[in-house]
């Protein structure tokens, strides 16, 4: 049976008051691509996994690292790509420094994805696999 292309436009007719309108409230260049660079960070699994660790409580790099079975040095390396994003904050408490997400825009962010992925996810794989 052939694939029907639905979401394929062979229209010519450009809407320009729809394009007017969007093009009119198109954020500035710069800060679209601070927004890819702050999505990227969310790319790997790690530091996905440093994030939720941190919206449960804040914690310092030796609890990560026994948390997700890594050594020190590698989420040291990828707490700083976090706090280069400000999406991750630390404090000093004498020698520790303790790590929480920098605020609750990133616990909504987080909370949205993670919604998003788990209302996406295949109830039953056998079901998906038969259609």
């Amino acid at each position: 049976m052939p694939v029907l292309e639905l979401d394929r436009c062979d229209c010519t007719m450009i809407h320009k008051d729809v394009v007017m309108r969007v093009q009119t409230r198109m954020p500035d260049e710069e800060v679209l691509l601070n927004l890819a660079d702050m999505f990227k960070v969310f790319s790997d699994s790690t530091r996905v996994k440093i994030l939720w660790a941190l919206e449960q409580s804040e914690m310092c790099v030796c609890d990560i690292a026994v948390l997700l079975g890594m050594t020190k040095s590698s989420i040291s390396h990828q707490l700083r790509i976090l706090r280069q994003t400000r999406l991750v904050k630390h404090r000093r408490d004498g020698k520790v420094v303790y790590y929480s997400l920098d605020d609750a825009h990133v616990s909504n962010i987080f909370a949205q994805g993670l919604l998003h992925v788990e209302e996406k996810q295949p109830r039953d794989r056998t079901k998906l696999e038969e259609e």
